[in-house]
């Protein structure tokens, strides 16, 4: 691990002046997970190492009818998983918070964190291997050991996002305040993530000189349920193979408005249209929740190890979505 300077801003607008304009001049220390594993790894070594876990203004949750929920940036898993509105209102949302690694990673892990971490591909965690994401020639993973990666949206890198937290997020229509010098930015949670087509040194829109502050999710309507479903590979702390939100307005059984987003399988969290299409003005049966699954993986493509993806999101996807209907699994 190169040497690093250590600075701890008491406010917003000092972080920010710490940050500078390139990736390798500063980075962010909130609850630390990712980081640390990035600087002892050897994948990053910035100049400077920006502690925001001492501003005052960025831990916290409200909810009100009128404003929704918010979350200041600094809000941790844990806190998000146990808050009693989360729990009712925002069901998706507070089972993703837990189903995060360890309590011991959810009491200090941040929701900003979770939404800003980095993918976990082995080949860009490999300090000696320069893949395509790093400045390299090629994504190792197309023709190497790719039983993790991308079915969904990949190419030229085929990365999944990590997140849990944030495909349910997106299926609640939420937002994210981003600061910088040039002033303060909100932009939807779907805006926010990118694909490798579009950028490949991140996975956001962030640049080098940008905080995240806030997230904000709109009331949801009267009527409206919600679940986050994971398979993961092992029963202990894990990340998702994959996983669904779906966030389901009903009328007695009948759907009258959905949000399907996946985790696992795309290198960003992944909106299904097509599945949220079957489901909509239909009254939900295991039939059609089978069928919602097929439409989610429809435009698949696999990679010579992951096709197993394929069957096991369409499974995830009707899980999902019976029980978000209130139907048994």
């Amino acid at each position: 691990m190169r040497a690093f300077e250590y600075v701890k801003p008491a406010t917003v607008a000092e972080a920010i002046r710490e940050l500078g304009r390139s990736w390798t001049d500063a980075k962010i220390l909130a609850g630390g997970i990712d980081l640390l594993g990035e600087l002892k790894e050897g994948i990053i070594a910035p100049q400077r190492i920006v502690n925001i876990k001492g501003i005052n203004g960025l831990r916290y949750i409200r909810f009100s009818e009128k404003d929704g929920l918010r979350l200041g940036a600094l809000a941790t898993l844990e806190e998000i998983e146990t808050h009693q509105v989360i729990r009712q209102r925002y069901t998706a949302l507070a089972e993703a918070a837990h189903s995060v690694g360890t309590p011991q990673i959810r009491n200090v892990g941040t929701i900003g964190g979770n939404l800003c971490q980095r993918p976990r591909c082995w080949y860009y965690r490999d300090e000696h291997t320069k893949c395509l994401k790093k400045g390299g020639p090629m994504c190792f993973a197309y023709n190497g050991e790719n039983k993790y990666h991308a079915i969904l949206g990949g190419g030229p890198c085929y990365i999944v996002h990590p997140s849990d937290c944030a495909p349910a997020l997106i299926a609640f229509k939420a937002s994210v305040t981003i600061v910088s010098l040039r002033g303060q930015r909100t932009v939807t949670l779907e805006e926010f993530f990118v694909l490798p087509s579009r950028r490949l040194d991140h996975e956001t829109i962030l640049e080098p000189d940008e905080i995240v502050t806030e997230i904000r999710v709109p009331t949801p309507p009267p009527n409206t349920r919600s679940t986050y479903l994971k398979f993961k590979e092992r029963d202990s702390h894990d990340f998702a193979i994959v996983g669904a939100a779906v966030v389901m307005r009903l009328k007695g059984k009948v759907c009258e408005d959905v949000r399907i987003v996946l985790s696992g399988v795309a290198p960003i969290p992944w909106r299904s249209p097509e599945a949220e299409a079957v489901l909509k003005g239909k009254a939900i049966t295991p039939e059609l929740a089978e069928q919602a699954g097929k439409a989610a993986v429809a435009k698949a493509q696999p990679l010579a190890q992951n096709a197993y993806k394929v069957p096991l999101t369409q499974a995830i996807v009707k899980q999902a979505v019976l029980k978000a209907a209130g139907l048994s699994v």
